[in-house]
């Protein structure tokens, strides 16, 4: 008969096995992971409930990005259609960039969703680039004319705010090397 070992409690539990220590557990990528659910019965049916209903948000996403493809191509179409034939002018080029941008936007939320539904984690990194992208989208279509300039500061802080927030969550340092004497 093998007898076990005594256990030493004199060490604090590590961090993750303590109660409550797992919420919010980062990893090097900057993603949050979402806390697993307790063997509880109805949990565990809430959060199958969660992720089918995230999984009908990827398919309405895609439903998205195709009928934004086909805007894009519609809106192309129509604007070379239009007198003058063949010309754009610059604010025909500015709904068309819009149209560009709009549908790469749901293309990232799309891979936001599935990043969730395949590792349960929460991409900040990239939720915060998408942000940035709709904040540039929101700038190009602007008509500056029409604008009051405290809108346009306004806008200004929120693009400085996630340019810092993204180079914040991205900033590696590097180790000081000292020089050997």
């Amino acid at each position: 008969m093998e007898s076990k070992p005594p256990v030493r409690p004199s060490a604090p539990p590590p961090a993750a096995s303590r109660p409550g220590a797992s919420r919010n557990v980062r990893d090097d990528t900057h993603d949050v992971k979402v806390p697993q659910v307790p063997e509880d019965a109805m949990l565990k049916a809430l959060n199958a409930v969660i992720h089918f209903a995230v999984r009908i948000l990827a398919v309405l996403m895609v439903l998205v990005i195709l009928w934004g493809v086909a805007d894009v191509v519609y809106v192309i179409y129509q604007r070379l259609v239009a007198e003058p034939f063949m010309m754009l002018t610059v604010s025909d080029i500015l709904l068309i960039f819009g149209s560009f941008m709009a549908v790469l936007i749901a293309i990232e939320i799309f891979i936001n969703i599935t990043l969730y539904i395949k590792h349960d984690t929460l991409p900040i990194k990239m939720v915060i680039a998408t942000a940035l992208m709709a904040v540039a989208r929101k700038v190009i279509m602007l008509d500056f004319k029409d604008l009051d300039p405290a809108y346009i500061v306004a806008i200004a802080a929120v693009i400085v705010s996630l340019g810092l927030t993204y180079w914040l969550i991205s900033y590696k340092p590097q180790p000081v090397k000292t020089e050997e004497r």
